[in-house]
């Protein structure tokens, strides 16, 4: 069954909306990414209006930010997301991810399923 950005059946209060049309197409979701830590590999998605976005499956390198200019480093590992505690147990980079890199622990600012590239800046500890 296709996954749906569409309002929900439900009001607040419990009642039922009466549906006034059936589901369209530019109403559909996908999949998430779930970007992990792994050997470069991206998608590229034809999106509304004939449009590409590219899709980040898996990185090994993150573009940081020291304060004064970007660097190219490599992940080690995800320290910490605050979109789910299970994601970093299974390396899953999000936005606002914090992930261990060469240069220190860095918060990711950028998002990769939706960017098809990660960049971050260093977190001060």
């Amino acid at each position: 069954m296709a996954i749906s950005q569409y309002r929900s059946k439900r009001k607040v209060t419990g009642g039922i909306y009466v549906a006034y049309r059936k589901k369209r197409k530019f109403e559909l979701a996908r999949e998430p990414t779930n970007t992990r830590i792994g050997d470069g590999k991206r998608k590229k998605l034809r999106i509304s209006g004939g449009n590409v976005k590219n899709i980040l499956l898996s990185a090994q390198e993150a573009n940081v930010f020291d304060g004064k200019k970007y660097s190219k480093s490599k992940i080690k590992a995800v320290v910490e997301n605050t979109a789910n505690r299970h994601f970093v147990r299974r390396n899953i980079i999000t936005k606002g991810a914090v992930i261990d890199t060469e240069l220190g622990k860095a918060k990711v600012t950028s998002r990769p399923g939706q960017d098809g590239l990660i960049n971050a800046v260093l977190v001060k500890e």
